[in-house]
């Protein structure tokens, strides 16, 4: 399809809404991103992962610059409490290549490819609707706009999905996820997790949770964050902000322990896990990418990946159709189905990570094995490497 002239608009400014600009624009057609936050966004979110092959070809593609950092490892170690002790014993090693990013790097780095004039910031969009035309109509305080098609990248709260699919609602999984990064220069007394992780990222088990260590960059270049994610149930009555201290402290090693001890409270937040997903992402003129389009549980680090994945779709559907309608029907078999798949996988997982914990203690490394293709159910997933396969 010859794109030159559509118009396209995208709701949300973040990640996603990036992306999908990129991929539109590289499509050629003309884009607007109405982003609600009159800031940048750089400060915001903490670590994320994503397959070394995803980064690669989105440095190729130029979405990325090949001057954006990341910290690539090549394992994961499986750790969990030695028991009677403080210490840690490995339970299993596990060849799971990823690419680890800074959330606030890699949306710069994704902004600064989006066009001077493209991006409207502090201006949130009211509504979205379907013109007499057939079109798409964005509404903001400043007026509306008419486009070819509407791209809803706005989030949890997306009001194009709501617009789509108003019956959609979160799924809680009925347990929190915590989260925090450590500047890696006040942890230099810690030398077992310094250590393990300069090559690997790390799973610790431990009665009702598990938790994630890796190493990110920093904001200033060549300098590094520890960041974790504990997730696990906070008692009924207890400050939930505060809960996971007292959870590490009985559970983790204590080395593993002061480094969520470490965080300070501006580097640190906590939030309910749930997911959901639109029973189909893309209806002319409207399409969904990101978490608008779903939320899977983080157990999957799929949330910026997916975001990723549906920009390049995105193009070649753009590039591939002969209509508007060819190309949101192709993006919408593609990635509703991989939507649903992720949920799905964040189900069992949180299940058999939080929901019902195996006996951490009692694994080594073949039980782990055993335990990970059990998780994965036949399924794939690139935190597993290899394992999903048979």
């Amino acid at each position: 399809m010859t794109v030159t002239g559509l118009r396209i608009g995208v709701v949300g400014g973040s990640i996603a809404g990036c992306a999908m600009a990129i991929a539109a624009v590289r499509a050629g057609a003309e884009v607007t991103v109405h982003e609600r936050s009159d800031g940048a966004l750089q400060e915001r979110g903490f670590g994320i992962v994503m397959p070394p092959p995803l980064h690669r070809e989105l440095v190729a593609d130029g979405y990325l610059g090949a001057d954006m950092e990341t910290v690539p490892v090549e394992s994961r170690v499986w750790l969990t409490r030695a028991p009677g002790g403080r210490s840690a014993r490995e339970l299993a090693r596990q060849t799971a290549p990823v690419a680890a990013c800074n959330w606030g790097l890699l949306w710069r780095a994704l902004h600064a490819r989006v066009r001077a004039g493209v991006y409207r910031r502090g201006l949130p969009v009211e509504s979205v609707a379907r013109a007499a035309s057939g079109r798409g109509l964005i509404r903001t305080r400043d007026g509306e706009r008419e486009y070819d098609i509407v791209v809803g990248a706005d989030g949890f709260r997306s009001v194009t999905r709501e617009r789509m699919a108003p019956d959609v609602r979160p799924v809680p999984a009925g347990y929190l996820a915590w989260r925090g990064t450590v500047p890696m220069d006040v942890l230099g007394d810690l030398t077992g997790p310094l250590e393990l992780l300069r090559n690997a990222w790390v799973t610790l088990g431990f009665p009702g949770g598990h938790a994630v260590f890796y190493a990110i960059p920093g904001p200033v270049p060549g300098s590094r964050l520890l960041a974790h994610v504990v997730y696990g149930t906070a008692p009924r009555g207890a400050d939930p902000g505060a809960y996971v201290g007292e959870l590490a402290g009985e559970h983790f090693p204590a080395e593993w322990a002061e480094v969520v001890m470490r965080a300070a409270p501006g580097a640190r937040t906590h939030h309910p896990v749930a997911d959901l997903m639109a029973p189909r992402v893309a209806e002319p003129p409207f399409l969904l990418a990101g978490d608008a389009a779903g939320v899977t549980r983080p157990h999957t680090a799929s949330g910026a990946v997916k975001a990723l994945q549906d920009a390049l779709c995105l193009e070649r559907a753009l590039r591939d159709a002969s209509s508007v309608a060819g190309a949101l029907g192709r993006y919408a078999d593609e990635r509703t189905a991989e939507g649903a798949r992720l949920v799905e996988l964040g189900r069992r997982l949180g299940r058999d990570l939080v929901e019902h914990t195996p006996d951490w203690a009692a694994m080594g490394p073949a039980e782990v094995e055993a335990w990970s293709r059990a998780a994965l159910g036949g399924d794939r997933s690139y935190l597993y490497g290899d394992v999903h396969r048979p």
